[in-house]
């Protein structure tokens, strides 16, 4: 987790630890959302545009990488590329970039459709019509930073806050059963009352205090991470 139980409960979380860690989690989804950003390591399946040169960027750190795959657009898959096809850069060296370089330049003579007469990789790859690859790996910082801790407790207890409605609310809708910590333990289905343009998850976590601790943080130039 992004944060500890004990963090959170200084921020002003409250409840038991199960409830707690859930207000924990509500807090990482906000927080990936927002920066594009992982804050752990994670293995997942990211998609990359393959620009000329054969540099394709990542919307996340990374960590290892364990396969990198042309996506076509014919009946066939087209095979993993071998890991000498490729090189990969990674955010968490310095002046370093989140990428995998296609080696446009090599050859492979023991793979088919990559041999020096053929064209190398450059050639097996427009043969295929690659102009995206998926990358398997892992992503991810190694752990949260200072910041971001605490980023996650301040706001786990924000969206506990904003869950919990106050006594008047309580006495003036039957609906609400409230708990001694003022939490609404009984739910119904309220679709007819629900807004119709909620607020998207990745415009703000939802407290600007938060926003500001992040802003470092904000992966902004890359769009939204695919296959997640």
């Amino acid at each position: 987790m992004y944060c500890s139980v004990a963090q959170a409960r200084s921020a002003g979380c409250t409840g038991t630890d199960p409830e707690v860690t859930t207000w924990i989690e509500a807090a990482m989804e906000r927080i990936t959302a927002y920066t594009r950003q992982q804050f752990e390591p994670l293995s997942m399946v990211v998609v990359g545009d393959v620009a000329p040169g054969g540099l394709v960027l990542l919307p996340r750190r990374v960590r290892s990488v364990s396969s990198v795959t042309p996506v076509t657009d014919g009946a066939d898959d087209a095979p993993s590329l071998p890991s000498s096809a490729y090189r990969v850069t990674s955010s968490d060296l310095l002046g370093q970039v989140d990428a995998v370089y296609l080696a446009w330049g090599g050859y492979d003579d023991l793979v088919v459709g990559a041999e020096s007469w053929n064209g190398g990789w450059a050639g097996l790859l427009d043969g295929w019509s690659a102009e995206q690859v998926e990358v398997a790996g892992e992503f991810g910082y190694a752990a949260a930073p200072p910041v971001v801790a605490q980023a996650t407790a301040l706001l786990s207890a924000h969206i506990q806050a904003q869950a919990a409605p106050s006594d008047a609310d309580a006495a003036q809708d039957p609906s609400l059963d409230v708990d001694d910590e003022g939490n609404n333990v009984r739910i119904e289905d309220q679709a007819d009352d629900a807004p119709s343009d909620p607020v998207s998850a990745s415009a703000s976590t939802g407290s600007t205090q938060v926003d500001a601790l992040l802003a470092s943080y904000v992966n902004a130039g890359l769009g939204l991470l695919g296959g997640v």
